[in-house]
């Protein structure tokens, strides 16, 4: 191995136990806690606010912490309308930044291993053609955990434009989350049992239940459809081969 690689791969290295420990440091403190006052910080901060919430959220985007009660902070302090905003901007910023650490991190290590597999590269390559459809429909089913399938997009071959138009697919479970902030209204009742059970909310909840489970059934159809088809395709390549 070259001095040059072995340079590389160690600037890897070094980048990826940053993250790691500063993922394991950020496990020690006590989320609720740190959110709330972070998000007391930002509500003082009066026009700036906004700012300071993007950026709050991107970090903890990318240090894989739980977003929900950033969320339902974001509405709490803006409102449904604003914090909607705010809070798809938020997450869609570190969903993207968290894509490319994932991609330069790591997406040419798994390059080289799936290079000589026919298989694996015909899927990943079909994946990337069918890319916007696949990111859309698993931004809309909340059984794929928000922060991890970030990193894991980034290892496939999804164009940067697909994955952060696909992020769209975010929008209504934000919006469900934002109006259940806005409706606590302090954020001292943020994370706590609230009595928000009217019967529009009762159906929006419903709602968005029945999205994310249509959404769930849609995308492990399509993949396994997108899958098949593309192995089927390498198999008959190398028959003809």
């Amino acid at each position: 191995m070259s001095q040059q690689s072995n340079s590389k791969y160690l600037k890897y290295v070094v980048i990826a136990a940053a993250i790691a420990g500063l993922v394991v440091l950020a496990k020690q403190f006590d989320f609720q806690l740190l959110f709330q006052n972070a998000l007391a910080w930002v509500e003082s901060l009066g026009a700036w606010g906004p700012i300071a919430f993007i950026a709050i959220y991107n970090l903890a985007t990318v240090l894989f912490l739980p977003g929900s009660l950033l969320t339902l902070g974001g509405g709490a302090i803006f409102g449904l309308v604003q914090g909607s905003i705010f809070v798809f901007v938020a997450a869609t910023l570190g969903a993207t930044f968290a894509f490319l650490i994932g991609r330069y991190l790591a997406r040419d290590a798994i390059a080289k291993k799936i290079d000589g597999n026919q298989k694996f590269k015909a899927i990943d390559e079909a994946i990337a053609k069918e890319g916007l459809k696949i990111v859309f429909l698993t931004r809309l089913s909340p059984v794929f955990p928000f922060n991890l399938l970030n990193y894991a997009l980034g290892l496939t071959s999804v164009s940067l434009k697909d994955y952060v138009l696909g992020s769209l697919g975010m929008l209504p479970g934000t919006i469900l989350y934002v109006y259940l902030g806005s409706l606590a209204g302090d954020l001292a009742m943020l994370g706590q049992e609230t009595a928000t059970v009217d019967p529009a909310t009762a159906n929006l909840q419903l709602a968005a239940k029945v999205i994310g489970l249509l959404a769930t059934l849609g995308v492990t159809v399509y993949v396994t459809k997108v899958a098949k088809k593309a192995l089927d395709n390498s198999v008959g390549d190398s028959a003809l081969s």
